[in-house]
């Protein structure tokens, strides 16, 4: 069942915190949303769909970043909110 972690854009709208977080480690919101389920279960099995070697190529780099503590702090009350 697909399922959508950035809300369909309520996340990731300009001033939003993926957006922000985003924009602070030059990376896109779709890195930052894969880089935090990454850091959840390095062994987490993520199926982003894409149709596009660029997508496929950004969310393999998603891999590689690094997100502060206190980006995964908000991005952890951000995902409790409801």
């Amino acid at each position: 069942i697909p399922w959508n972690p950035l809300e369909i854009g309520e996340l990731t709208r300009a001033g939003g915190p993926v957006r922000e977080i985003a924009d602070r480690v030059g990376a896109t919101p779709g890195q930052v949303a894969l880089a935090w389920l990454l850091h959840h279960s390095p062994v987490m099995l993520l199926i982003p769909g894409t149709s596009k070697v660029a997508h496929l190529e950004e969310n393999v780099a998603a891999a590689e970043l690094e997100l502060a503590p206190s980006d995964l702090k908000e991005l952890d009350q951000v995902a409790q909110e409801d």
